[in-house]
This record gives C-alpha cells, sequence and structure tokens, in this order.
C-alpha cells in the first residue's frame, strides 16, 4: 500500500494533463467504509479530472430495480453481494472513471483481483467515531447497521475490513476537512503512484 501523508494541496505533476495519459483505460476506485464520503469525493475527483463518475450502489439498485436495503430485506446478503460483485466487474470495463465502491465489495477475492487488474485502488479511511457521527442520521440506509449496538458492529467491521482495504494501491485519510482539500491530497498520491510505479503515458495513434 502507498500511504502518502500530502502536507499541501499543490505538487508539481498532480494536474489531469499528468495524470490521465498515465491513467489509461484504468478505473480510480474508491474503497472504504460507508461513511468515508467515497460517493462526495469521487464526484468531486471525477469532475477534477474529467472523467465519468459512476457510484457502484446506484448501479445495482438500477439493476435490481428496487433499493439496497430492500434487496438486503427481500433476499439476504449473500445475494446482494453475488450481485454486487456482478455489477462491479461489469462497470470496471467501463474506463478511464471514477468508480465508488460499496464498504464490503472488495471483500470479495474476486472482485479485488478485477479492481487490481483494472484500476487503481484508493483506500479513504476514517476513525469509527468519524464515521459514526456521518452516518448517526441515516442509520436506516444501512442495512448493515440495522443492529442492536450500531457502534459495535461498525467497529466489527472496521476491523475486518481495514487488513484488506489496506492492501489498496494507496491511502488517503478522510476527516473533517472541505472535500476539495481531500481531492487535492488524491491528485498528488495519483500523481505520485502513477511516476513511481512507471506507468507509461499513452501515445496519440496518429
Amino acid at each position: 500500500m502507498t500511504d502518502i501523508a500530502v502536507q499541501k494541496n499543490t505538487t508539481p505533476g498532480a494536474t489531469p494533463a499528468a495524470i490521465l495519459p498515465r491513467l489509461g483505460q484504468r478505473s480510480i476506485v474508491l474503497v472504504g467504509m460507508m461513511g468515508v464520503g467515497k460517493s462526495s469525493i469521487g464526484r468531486r475527483l471525477g469532475l477534477r479530472l474529467n472523467l465519468p463518475f459512476v457510484d457502484a450502489d446506484t448501479e445495482i439498485e438500477k439493476a435490481a430495480g428496487m433499493s439496497i436495503a430492500d434487496i438486503f430485506a427481500r433476499h439476504g446478503e449473500a445475494d446482494f453481494r453475488t450481485g454486487e460483485a456482478r455489477v462491479i466487474l461489469r462497470l470496471l470495463d467501463g474506463g478511464p472513471q471514477v468508480l465508488a465502491t460499496g464498504g464490503g465489495s472488495i471483500m470479495n477475492a474476486d472482485t479485488r483481483h478485477a479492481i487490481k487488474a483494472k484500476g487503481i485502488s484508493i483506500w479513504l479511511s476514517a476513525d469509527s467515531d468519524v464515521l459514526m457521527r456521518r452516518i448517526s442520521k441515516r442509520k436506516t440506509d444501512r442495512p448493515m447497521l440495522q443492529t442492536p449496538d450500531p457502534g459495535a458492529t461498525l467497529r466489527r467491521l472496521l476491523a475486518e475490513r481495514e487488513p484488506v482495504y489496506a492492501q489498496s494501491d494507496i491511502a488517503v485519510q478522510s476527516r473533517e476537512v472541505p472535500h476539495d482539500a481531500i481531492v487535492a491530497e488524491i491528485m498528488v498520491a495519483l500523481a505520485e503512484f502513477l511516476e513511481r510505479t512507471g506507468a507509461p503515458a499513452e501515445k496519440d495513434s496518429a
């Protein structure tokens, strides 16, 4: 994992012109727990890079014709995870794009392998207290937290998932700062990752 602590919002090379040729057809895949801001940050990142933003949860709901909460209630988590994996595999063929994934999607080994092959994974991390504060007003939208003790459930999920999230290519801390600041840090991290891994810039066919 590349855990980059960025102190400045601007770094030479952290521009769309520097990033996009090296990104090629890969997707920028945001992973992390519910409440880290994958959708809101992802939209801003897509605008910054002039790339489409796709929310996997939204696409799952479109494919199923029902909300995620209803999928859980009617069919259970196992069926949801099967459908989730299938949708993400399809979406990964649509790069380049910014793709926000559900908190548990990365636990599927096939999904992880596909993201590794067709994307650059960015873990948006956050402490459990921050996450609980953010999602406390929308717990009914979070099927995994429909338990007698949502806080304990969240901490358990964090403990289970963080070792897997930590395998991501890049890690950026989600915290109480403007989302544009997080986007700027992601831009720096992407530029440094692409430079360090030697990803060649695509050349025009002409």
